[in-house]
């Protein structure tokens, strides 16, 4: 991600876990998101703005952009919007990258990765059935970032409902997708209640599945997502316990366990430091 003076994000994007999507078209909101403890925040030109109103967002995000960081979601490539979306954001100072809305086909990434001239990071949101089945070409395109997924979109694209069970299946394609891509595990869509209980229940969901990030729309939900998608005190105590005894025993492998516990206790604990948490 590109560096710029001004709001930094908190979190590289390969690790970040919350990402708030915020009005493009709400200028008054944009130093407030910034100020939050969102690891990412994200523009949205996109669905969050009338027709009419694009080209007035994008000159506020632009603006903004001009001393601060952010990631902005442009509209998808068979959009009439779209070519003005990267043609006018591509100098952005401060574009940390973009996500593209209603990728359904890895030259859509591609070419968005090109037309932004070929170093801004591609995050591809899968919102829809096609999406979803492509996800593991979207996933090995030139450009892609991360994968993310537009939960509201597919489920009005399928009638599907926002049960787990429902769920599983997309969220679970974007999982192996990512990891057949060597990308870092998929950004979860959003959970649209206001009840906490109701955002950690989805947020350690994710997490089980092999999600690492997730959407959001109010800063409300940002602690709550911080913390459940951070690796949990117990699982560090576990990996620091374990890698100690393996040193103290000359790191010798004793059975064929060993290696996969190796790999996750090293993986939790340079996770939980890249988070910035003390592992134990």
């Amino acid at each position: 991600m590109r560096q710029h003076s001004g709001v930094q994000p908190r979190v590289s994007s390969e690790r970040s876990r919350s990402w708030m999507l915020v009005n493009g078209n709400r200028p008054d909101a944009f130093d407030d998101a910034a100020r939050a403890s969102a690891d990412q925040i994200i523009f949205d030109v996109e669905d969050a703005v009338d027709t009419r109103f694009k080209s007035i967002a994008r000159t506020h995000v632009m603006n903004w952009l001009g001393h601060n960081c952010a990631w902005v979601r442009i509209n998808d490539r068979l959009s009439e919007h779209w070519s003005d979306d990267v043609d006018q954001l591509r100098n952005s100072p401060g574009l940390s990258g973009v996500v593209l809305a209603k990728t359904e086909d890895r030259s859509q990434v591609t070419e968005t990765f090109d037309r932004l001239g070929g170093r801004i990071p591609v995050i591809a949101l899968i919102e829809s059935a096609l999406g979803v089945e492509e996800s593991t070409a979207i996933a090995c395109a030139r450009g892609t970032f991360r994968l993310a997924f537009g939960s509201g979109d597919y489920r009005r694209d399928t009638g599907a409902s926002a049960h787990d069970s429902a769920m599983s299946y997309p969220r679970n394609k974007l999982v192996v997708a990512s990891r057949i891509g060597k990308l870092p595990g998929p950004i979860d869509g959003p959970t649209v209640s206001v009840e906490a209980s109701e955002v950690e229940e989805q947020s350690l969901l994710a997490v089980a599945l092999g999600m690492t990030g997730k959407l959001c729309v109010g800063i409300d939900h940002l602690s709550t997502i911080n913390t459940s998608m951070s690796p949990a005190c117990a699982d560090l105590i576990w990996a620091a316990e374990f890698l100690a005894d393996f040193e103290s025993r000359g790191s010798v492998i004793r059975d064929g366990s060993d290696p996969p516990r190796l790999g996750r206790a090293r993986a939790l604990i340079e996770h939980a430091r890249a988070l910035g948490i003390q592992s134990v």
